[in-house]
């Protein structure tokens, strides 16, 4: 049993288990009955997404590159997730790491300058049993 970080959009692993979308909006032009067929997410949650205020400050470390701004994304979404609903929302699904497969995801290209990659630290700290 194992819980992946995953791009989501893209084709599922085997045993991938239960997808789902850490993302502050659902995918555009997608009807609700498609995002699972089209590996988008089974189940969207978007506890574990940046805020809005976070997310503009994920866009500009996105747009710069740069590790200023990365820093700045870094600090305000750990200190959002370490606010007591998103915190727990982390526990449960490490502890779920160890008794079923499932994933976690958001839609960036480039997981080293995105939450998901974050998501994975957090997950790590709390046990998860990573795939």
């Amino acid at each position: 049993m194992a819980l992946r970080v995953v791009r989501l959009g893209t084709p599922r692993a085997v045993d991938e288990g239960l997808r789902i979308g850490t993302v502050r909006r659902p995918p555009r032009g997608v009807p609700k009955t498609a995002f699972a067929e089209q590996d988008w997410y089974d189940c969207w949650y978007p506890n574990l997404a940046p805020s809005a205020e976070a997310m503009a400050l994920g866009q500009a470390a996105q747009a710069s590159g740069t590790e200023k701004d990365w820093g700045r994304f870094r600090r305000k979404y750990l200190a959002e997730m370490s606010l007591p609903d998103p915190s727990r929302s982390l526990d449960l699904l490490a502890a779920l790491s160890h008794g079923a497969n499932l994933s976690v995801g958001c839609y960036c290209e480039d997981a080293s300058r995105c939450h998901r990659s974050l998501l994975r630290e957090l997950l790590a700290q709390r046990g998860a049993n990573l795939a």
